[in-house]
């Protein structure tokens, strides 16, 4: 069978993909040894560098303002609260939201990383004028072509996120994932729950891309790929409710079906999370790192607009 060069970290949802258990109709997937996965990220969005790869979602819809030339499958492997990822010095001065007004922020990687982009909406959601912030990175972005807004600016390269929020040089830090005692999240843990209790979903953060010229020239080649990552997170999600849950993740996405009553945490197609991805993009078009608002029928290859998985 004709193989595909495949860019996935393996995790629950698609175990039965990496261990060849299941595959897509008709192909075959070539896993490639890429041990950092953002350095793959950027490998697809600046070369093409895989036939299918595993993507952050707003690196995926910016790439796609951008000109990119591939298109999403409506497959979301990874999802994840953010609330918690804003850490503050436990002793410092900023005690709520409020407090980082006016004040320097660092932000793990680019602008555009998903993850601190649904970090920064829970802090505009908790009252914080997200513009009135100074944003220091710690990385570039992946589309060379994005320029981030004027509150924008980059760390030095010599300096870590934790080092500078230690120092008092930052008042607080994005999901740097800093484990230190003088450290805490800014947001409390409930503020997930709360959220997840008023939207009825679970943040995006990853969804799967296939390059455009291999899905102009395999009809069907989109529909065997959503149907094998399917059948995949099926088999994970199984094991999860014979109580299988071995990692965080997998207790974090058993507490999301007690909350909800839904029996799955990780649904696939459109329209079952056409509410996620329009509050992503609403968030990302009022942090500035898209222009407009894009429709989800020119965001995903058009023979998985209805499918469900």
């Amino acid at each position: 069978m004709p193989e595909l060069k495949t860019l996935t970290r393996a995790q629950g949802a698609n175990q039965a993909l990496i261990s060849h258990e299941v595959e897509p109709d008709g192909w075959t997937l070539s896993f490639a040894d890429e041990p950092v996965l953002v350095k793959g990220f950027r490998k697809m969005v600046r070369d093409d560098e895989y036939d299918v790869a595993e993507l952050a979602v707003t690196t995926y819809l910016t790439a796609k303002e951008h000109g990119a030339k591939f298109t999403a499958l409506p497959i979301f492997i990874v999802r994840d609260f953010h609330h918690g990822k804003t850490q503050v010095l436990a002793d410092g001065p900023v005690r709520t939201t409020a407090d980082l007004a006016g004040k320097r922020v660092g932000v793990n990687r680019g602008y555009t990383v998903t993850a601190g982009v649904w970090a920064r909406a829970a802090l505009a959601d908790a009252g914080l004028d997200l513009s009135s912030v100074t944003w220091v990175l710690s990385g570039d972005e992946h589309v060379a072509t994005y320029v981030p807004p004027a509150n924008v600016e980059a760390a030095p390269v010599d300096r870590t996120l934790e080092e500078m929020l230690l120092s008092g040089e930052l008042d607080a830090v994005v999901n740097a994932g800093i484990e230190n005692d003088t450290v805490v999240s800014l947001l409390p843990e409930s503020a997930a729950w709360d959220s997840l209790k008023e939207t009825g979903f679970v943040p995006v953060n990853h969804l799967v891309v296939v390059r455009d010229e291999l899905l102009e020239a395999n009809p069907g080649l989109a529909t065997a790929i959503f149907e094998a990552f399917a059948e995949a997170k099926r088999r994970y999600v199984a094991r999860l409710q014979d109580g299988l849950a071995e990692t965080k993740q997998d207790r974090s996405f058993l507490r999301f079906t007690e909350v909800t009553g839904q029996v799955d945490p990780l649904p696939y197609g459109v329209e079952a999370n056409r509410a996620v991805l329009e509050k992503l993009m609403e968030n990302a078009i009022a942090q500035g790192i898209l222009t407009r608002p894009l429709a989800l029928e020119d965001v995903f290859a058009a023979e998985t607009l209805g499918l469900e998985g």
